[in-house]
């Protein structure tokens, strides 16, 4: 997986820095919902069984490997 410097900035947040690679390589790689933002960047959402099955958003850039943000969805609705 390649990080924007973005993400590794926000990785550094208290809130954000239980968030396994793992974890983000599974949204990634089976993604339970994906959506394509007008920016091209691209939403993927699963499920994270260790957290009691809350749903990680993790967002790529347009090219699918990189990226850029991942957090914890309170919103999430598959």
């Amino acid at each position: 997986m390649n990080f924007t410097q973005y993400f590794m900035a926000m990785r550094l947040r208290p809130d954000r820095a239980m968030i396994q690679l793992e974890w983000i390589q599974q949204a990634v790689d089976k993604p339970e919902k994906e959506v394509i933002q007008q920016d091209g960047r691209i939403r993927r959402w699963a499920r994270i069984k260790e957290m009691d099955g809350r749903a990680l958003r993790v967002i790529l850039l347009a090219d699918g490997k990189t990226v850029h943000n991942a957090f914890f969805d309170r919103n999430f609705e598959s």
